[in-house]
């Protein structure tokens, strides 16, 4: 039951922050403003419970959640696309146009966007068993941590890339200069590992608490999944 709701609660916040991505916003975090994706919201709670899937469940199992993840997103973006073939009705209150706007991503976009998904996410999990062998099942922080620094800049990168990279006359060139395409993947990445930073606490919480109910020592994972 506890896999299956940490499951649930990642592919929960995986469609939410697809469903919200194209909309850009200004956090104000007090020392910096950060421009982000409001997809990026949502986005270090996918990171926080594969952590926690990793360091209890084990890798082979919080891949499976990714796939799932996976097949979930696009499911989701395939329901969009049969809303928006569908010309609205006259009294509904959201117009085709807005529909559009709001919904309609390009093919690029979407499959860039679940490529650098997956690669994040295999990348994430690979890191964290990598530090959790090399530190003996110690020191959670360092593979909370190190493994959302190094996934994220490969997302974040990616994304921004597609987003607003453009080729014109046979070179890539940023639509708003490669300074402000510089900083939109700076602070979209700085934002991930700030989070997977302050989350370290909660991932501290969870994974003591998962421990103790499935009896479980620091460089052990829970060998059978109840559903």
């Amino acid at each position: 039951m506890h896999y299956l709701m940490l499951a649930a609660l990642f592919v929960a916040a995986l469609i939410t922050c697809n469903l919200v991505a194209n909309k850009f916003v200004v956090v104000n975090m007090g020392f910096k403003e950060f421009t982000l994706s409001a997809g990026i919201l949502a986005y270090p709670v996918t990171f926080l419970i594969t952590d926690v899937l990793s360091e209890i469940f084990g890798k082979r199992r919080t891949q499976n959640v990714v796939w799932v993840g996976f097949g979930a997103t696009v499911f989701t973006l395939g329901i969009l696309f049969l809303g928006g073939h569908y010309s609205a009705s006259g009294n509904s209150p959201i117009s085709d146009d807005i529909f559009e706007t709001v919904f309609k991503n390009s093919p690029r976009l979407i499959a860039a966007s679940m490529v650098a998904y997956l690669a994040a996410q295999f990348i994430d999990v690979r890191v964290f068993h990598f530090w959790k062998r090399l530190t003996k099942g110690k020191m959670l922080w360092v593979r909370n941590n190190f493994s959302t620094m190094f996934s994220q800049l490969i997302d974040t990168t990616m994304v921004v890339s597609v987003i607003f990279l453009d080729f014109k006359d046979g070179q890539l060139v940023p639509k708003y200069g490669w300074t402000s395409f510089g900083m939109l993947i700076f602070d979209g990445w700085l934002f991930k590992v700030m989070w997977a930073a302050i989350d370290t606490p909660v991932f501290y919480l969870l994974s003591w608490w998962y421990k103790r109910r499935f009896r479980i020592g620091d460089n052990a994972q829970v060998s059978k999944v109840e559903m």
